[in-house]
């Protein structure tokens, strides 16, 4: 199970018309108490859709009821008519639920620009579906699993995680397979757990799991306009948690679907992790996984099975990290390719045709380390973001 694994979670996922193959495309997950606490980690775009403008002020409370989310379009720079439409869904929302608009989040996906009156219509027609089918065995794996796929784009497939905590549960569910980068990624996600806690406890544990799991999947480099990441606690458990418990047992669900979300990258043939160790701190070790993470040319050369150290080196060359190029390690797959700065083994001992790929960077500047999950850049990445909008 994923959202309806926590006590106290319902979920449903419906067909309403917004995607023209007629998939699921809307999913409502609603959290019955006894306790509405909950937090959210948003996208850090200047250029923000809708649906986040109203969650995030209708969680400045730190409470939530229910979260409404649909795929089919990203109701993002539509004006206001798009806000319009945002809005009146919170509000059916808490129509046919019997409760208030504020306590309703609303997140989108999809293509950017999508939003007229058939938008919304299937928008709002959706929520009444979805209401209805919460009434049909709305807390089980069935409901989970409908509502994780109603939620996806060019996923292949659905996210879903669970971690047991001490006397309570973190389920969740998620969406995302390409704009993965840094600020979250082109996904929603929903975590749930029926644990008690104060929004402010939810919001330290969500941030401090974000920080190590989704901001630091950077798939393709581009940042999404919609990314939401929210914590829901029912308190149904009745078991308060421990703060450091539960910030790991939330680390853990949301570690679980961002490996899912590099795995499911959009067309890509290698999972890449890029580690460096050894750095001056944590932060200069994640800007330098990144500056080649966000190389096109490692990247494509990853994509060929060519160990190419090179390009990792003049790409962690374009950070001011604290570290001697000339003293730096390379590692690919276990093979030490780079010694302090020159060749070291063949090239030809390197093997790059599994799929899972780890790439190893010395500085030999601290004791920090840290990873950045990757892909690599290929013909079906390109052609399939080519065609998006077609």
């Amino acid at each position: 199970m994923s959202v309806t694994a926590a006590a106290g979670f319902r979920a449903a996922g419906v067909a309403a018309g917004l995607k023209s193959t007629g998939a699921l495309d809307v999913a409502l997950i609603v959290n019955d108490g006894p306790r509405s606490d909950a937090a959210g980690v948003f996208t850090s775009n200047r250029a923000k859709a809708n649906p986040v403008l109203w969650s995030e002020q209708a969680l400045e409370g730190g409470s939530a009821r229910a979260v409404i989310l649909n795929s089919g379009g990203a109701n993002c720079f539509t004006g206001a008519f798009g806000f319009q439409t945002t809005h009146q869904t919170a509000e059916r929302v808490a129509e046919r639920l019997g409760i208030g608009a504020i306590e309703v989040q609303v997140c989108s996906t999809g293509l950017i620009g999508v939003g007229d009156e058939t938008f919304r219509r299937g928008v709002l027609a959706g929520v009444d579906a979805a209401a209805d089918a919460l009434a049909h065995d709305s807390a089980d794996d069935a409901a989970a699993l409908r509502a994780a796929q109603a939620i996806m784009t060019t996923d292949s497939v659905p996210k879903q995680a669970v971690a047991i905590g001490d006397g309570y549960t973190v389920g969740g569910m998620a969406k995302g397979a390409g704009m993965l980068a840094p600020g979250l990624a082109t996904m929603l996600v929903v975590l749930t757990t029926d644990a008690v806690a104060e929004a402010d406890v939810l919001d330290r544990a969500l941030r401090a799991a974000t920080r190590v799991t989704f901001d630091r999947l950077d798939s393709d480099g581009c940042m999404s306009t919609n990314d939401t990441v929210l914590l829901l606690a029912s308190g149904a458990s009745g078991t308060t948690a421990d703060e450091a418990g539960l910030t790991a047992a939330v680390t853990r669900v949301c570690d679980d679907l961002a490996q899912q979300l590099q795995l499911d990258a959009e067309g890509a043939s290698h999972d890449i992790t890029i580690e460096v160790r050894q750095a001056a701190s944590e932060d200069e070790a994640v800007t330098v996984a990144r500056s080649v993470a966000r190389s096109n040319l490692f990247k494509a050369a990853i994509f060929g099975n060519d160990p190419n150290w090179g390009r990792v080196l003049a790409a962690i060359g374009t950070t001011d990290a604290a570290f001697d190029p000339y003293a730096v390690d390379v590692s690919f797959n276990g093979v030490r390719v780079c010694h302090a700065g020159t060749p070291d083994r063949p090239r030809e001992e390197v093997d790059l045709t599994p799929r899972a790929t780890r790439i190893v960077i010395d500085l030999f500047a601290g004791d920090a380390t840290a990873s950045i999950r990757t892909n690599d850049l290929t013909h079906d990445y390109v052609h399939e973001n080519s065609a998006y909008a077609s």
